[in-house]
């Protein structure tokens, strides 16, 4: 456990080092006006932060830096996220004034404002759900209780999903249904299959299917297998590029390399949660950014997660307008959501 004024010293190292970039030296910390420690003072305890682990010192400097772990404790305990700038609210809003026909438009957009607000690499990920439509759907019958269902995408993708079906529903009434969805529902964005399936086709199937509520359960969860496949948008790939740590052309290079495989950025990804994810340094599971960190935040539709917007940069990075920034876009985000698809 810090005490308070080692946490005082250590919240003002790393804001210092955030702006300058310049390993921190005691004397500068002491000119802060809400310190108020001697320069002695702050040499022992930035002497004694550095023994456990919480501050570096490079070589060729007299100064401290933050460690991967100083800046978790930072992060988890010391950051002042205050509030974002006029300029950031005004561009956020003006975005967002804006209307947009596709969602892929949007995400798009924000991958590029994201990158021009903080000069990091920004990273956003949407299903590919919102630009699949539906070609054509089959319901084979493998027993009396069991089916396959068999749907195929104007991707050309076919899904194969065995279900099981409603119990006093013939076959023939099942097959009847179908051929509504797909004369009703052919190239219909899937994601909107739900709302029509619920609403349209719902409302037809009750004037004749018998037990119509738990047939729209089943073929609702035939669609909702797709849902996991991602589209990843960049922006600002170079920005890295601009930063003083990245001199190292070759680390540099696996960056890049790194951002260039869809697979392996859908990774980081992995286990994206509601709210706000920092991982720091070593902290991330691919070891090209291991000198960097990764911020996070998702956003929903109905509640359920479909997507994440992500900002990569140096571990010396300001937390708190990247954290700032994507709490409100992926607030948003879901608003538009919620607009477009409800």
């Amino acid at each position: 456990m810090l005490t308070e004024r080692q946490r005082q010293i250590l919240s003002a190292i790393v804001d210092d080092y955030i702006r300058s970039a310049e390993p921190v030296g005691s004397r500068s910390i002491s000119k802060r006006g809400n310190v108020g420690f001697s320069p002695a003072t702050i040499r022992n305890e930035m002497s004694d932060l550095e023994e456990m682990g919480f501050l570096e010192q490079p070589h060729t400097s007299a100064g401290r830096i933050p460690s991967h772990k100083g800046y978790r404790y930072y992060v988890d305990h010391l950051v002042n996220l205050g509030s974002l700038g006029q300029h950031e609210i005004d561009v956020m809003k003006m975005f967002f004034a804006e209307k947009m026909q596709e969602m892929e438009q949007v995400i798009q957009q924000v991958a590029m404002i994201l990158s021009n607000l903080t000069n990091y690499t920004s990273i956003v990920m949407g299903p590919e759900m919102f630009n699949t439509t539906l070609r054509h759907m089959q319901i084979v019958p493998l027993n009396e209780r069991t089916a396959v269902a068999i749907i195929v995408t104007n991707t050309g993708q076919v899904e194969n999903k065995t279900v099981t079906l409603p119990e006093g529903i013939p076959m023939s009434e099942i097959e009847k249904v179908v051929n509504i969805l797909n004369a009703r529902l052919k190239n219909v964005p899937l994601h909107h299959f739900k709302s029509k399936l619920f609403t349209e086709i719902g409302e037809e199937m009750q004037s004749y299917v018998s037990g119509y509520e738990e047939l729209l359960t089943m073929l609702n969860g035939v669609v909702d297998q797709g849902e996991e496949d991602h589209r990843i948008f960049l922006g600002g790939t170079t920005n890295m590029l601009t930063q003083p740590e990245f001199q190292d052309m070759e680390k540099v290079k696996n960056i890049l390399d790194l951002l260039a495989e869809t697979p392996t950025l859908a990774k980081l990804f992995t286990g994206a949660s509601t709210g706000i994810q920092v991982r720091i340094g070593s902290e991330n599971s691919v070891a090209a950014i291991n000198d960097c960190s990764l911020i996070t935040a998702s956003y929903t539709l109905e509640g359920k997660h479909v997507g994440t917007i992500g900002i990569l940069g140096p571990t010396r990075m300001d937390y708190a307008k990247v954290i700032n920034l994507l709490d409100h876009l992926s607030k948003d985000m879901t608003l538009v959501l919620e607009r477009w698809y409800k």
